[in-house]
């Protein structure tokens, strides 16, 4: 170990294996530890189910019923996979794709007082909808219209709007949708987690829209991607991907110390020995005196028998609850998958539940979702602290991750790599360039 590295990255989650991937594909010599036994960190998916148990502290082994414990992969963190997002497009063109295997979530739903209805994704079903009445539904057709062929170099497609000047909320008074619209659509189309966007800039949210209705258009059934055998597939793939490119990985390595001479990184200490190193990748649980608290994240992994109610019986869904349907600042998320993708027993589903924590009492808060599971079999509750970097990493050269937050989708995870990535080379992560150098190093087989 004891040797020069250009990048050292610490912990395997997603974000970590994607920067280590990426970095040992553009030529870098890259050693990346962990210091656990298994992938993924934060972001990994357990098994067999008796390590959930553990991991939670539940006394006793799962019983019978939950069949066989290999059985098993459960997510740490509930995320879903834009079809037409930029995690696919980072997937797609480091061909990490061919170690995995997607399915198409099956349904999108939005919470509407007392119960769930689908979102409509396409014309016709904003027709069909009972969350609008038939005028309301005209007029969010014309909305869809207009942004769907929305292009900000196009002065003729803006019918008057600027789009660095006018607010979504004026947007939404142009067209003159009222209030339930409003939450669907900033909810669970531009998939906002608060109202803050109303009174910014329109373009960022004309964007979250088009991506919707893009990734939508790919499978037909939901905008969502979900890989089998659970998200803990996703860091493995991209830490294959650097392996092929000469990355070292370690697993089970204790990190003792991170090795700093004037200010700056000069490699990792790890069971008596140093790695040297540039530059250096993690996670904030390694480096916890360079990062603050920004808020924490309730999340409930609940084990089900049944498929949810109300969502004729899919055996994959996401479910929105907007935060005005239950007085609160963020919405309420619910992400179902289930036996039909490797991650449960035979007949098993598994929900989770997440939201940003607001109050003292986060179980409290979520109980709206938890309600619409219910029978839950098993509950595993987590409550975790979200970090954010107070080092950008211009002097020292460490780069830390952002923690996970509650979004059911990795868009945001997207842009921190690539912010990572921008303080790390100084210039900004280009997909066409990532796209040229496949061609280079992957040839153009397709295989």
């Amino acid at each position: 170990m004891d040797e020069e590295y250009d990048v050292i990255v610490l912990g395997t989650g997603l974000t970590e294996c994607i920067l280590s991937g990426i970095m040992s594909v553009n030529g870098k010599k890259v050693l990346h530890m962990d210091r656990n036994s298994y992938y993924g960190g934060d972001s990994a998916s357990i098994t067999p189910l008796e390590d959930l148990y553990k991991r939670f502290s539940l006394p006793g082994s799962p019983p019978d019923s939950m069949g066989k414990g290999r059985d098993w992969n459960v997510d740490l963190v509930p995320k879903f996979l834009m079809a037409n997002g930029q995690l696919v497009r980072m997937l797609l063109i480091t061909q990490v794709t061919r170690y995995l295997d997607f399915k198409v979530v099956e349904g999108s739903f939005v919470y509407k007082k007392p119960k769930i209805h689908k979102v409509p994704s396409t014309e016709t079903e904003a027709l069909a909808s009972s969350l609008m009445g038939l005028f309301e539904k005209r007029r969010f057709r014309k909305f869809l219209v207009f942004v769907a062929n929305f292009d900000e170099n196009d002065p003729k497609t803006m019918e008057g709007v600027d789009p660095k000047k006018t607010t979504m909320r004026e947007i939404y008074k142009k067209f003159d949708l009222g209030q339930e619209v409003m939450d669907f659509t900033g909810h669970s189309l531009a998939l906002y987690r608060t109202d803050d966007y109303l009174d910014q800039p329109c373009m960022e949210a004309i964007n979250r829209i088009k991506l919707y209705s893009e990734s939508l258009a790919r499978y037909g059934k939901s905008p969502y991607l979900y890989p089998l055998y659970g998200l803990g597939e996703l860091p493995q793939g991209f830490a294959r991907l650097s392996a092929i490119y000469g990355g070292t990985y370690m697993l089970n390595k204790p990190i003792e110390e991170i090795v700093m001479e004037n200010g700056k990184v000069v490699g990792v200490k790890s069971e008596g020995e140093i790695a040297r190193c540039k530059q250096l990748i993690c996670d904030p649980s390694y480096i916890m005196d360079r990062v603050t608290k920004v808020g924490q994240v309730i999340r409930a992994i609940c084990i089900l028998s049944h498929p949810i109610a109300n969502t004729g019986d899919v055996n994959s869904c996401q479910i929105i609850i907007p935060q005005n349907q239950v007085n609160r600042k963020h919405d309420i998320y619910v992400c179902m998958i289930s036996f039909a993708h490797n991650v449960a027993a035979q007949g098993k589903y598994i929900a989770i539940v997440s939201t940003t924590v607001e109050t003292g009492e986060p179980e409290k808060e979520i109980k709206p979702a938890l309600d619409l599971l219910e029978p839950i079999e098993q509950k595993f509750v987590s409550i975790s602290d979200q970090y954010a970097p107070t080092d950008i990493g211009t002097e020292s050269q460490i780069f830390i991750s952002r923690s996970y937050d509650a979004t059911t989708h990795f868009e945001t995870t997207c842009d921190d790599i690539k912010d990572i990535y921008k303080r790390m080379t100084g210039s900004e992560f280009d997909f066409a360039e990532m796209e040229r150098k496949k061609k280079d190093t992957f040839g153009d087989d397709d295989s």
